[in-house]
């Protein structure tokens, strides 16, 4: 699990044995009925091959996300520290209006794993 853009945000990835990636991001909702609750954004289709990674999800609300990057090793200095691992790469939005128009945002991120949780 790694952090995704806004605290509490977060991507889910479970990579299969073909290098098949599957996963969803789980973001606040930005409008109407779902403005501030969870929204799962599933992924449509996914690839690891090497450190290489991408994935695109489904739409949800007119919106969908595309990343290619890199798994690298982060700051973390044990495993299962925070950020032992981060995903590295471009973030891209794609919007659709409604008049069928698409518009992308594109960023770099850092997407940091999360600590794992201690076992009581």
């Amino acid at each position: 699990m790694y952090s995704f853009l806004e605290d509490g945000e977060f991507v889910q990835i479970t990579v299969e044995d073909d290098g098949k990636v599957t996963g969803y991001v789980s973001r606040y909702g930005e409008g109407g009925s779902d403005k501030g609750v969870f929204v799962d954004h599933f992924f449509r289709s996914g690839k690891l091959e090497g450190n290489k990674i991408a994935f695109t999800t489904a739409t949800v609300d007119s919106l969908w996300f595309d990343f290619k990057g890199t798994i690298e090793r982060g700051e973390g200095k044990n495993p299962g520290d925070e950020a032992y691992y981060v995903l590295q790469g471009t973030l891209t939005d794609n919007r659709l209006d409604a008049a069928k128009k698409i518009t992308t945002h594109s960023r770099e991120v850092v997407l940091k794993m999360f600590p794992a949780v201690p076992s009581t």
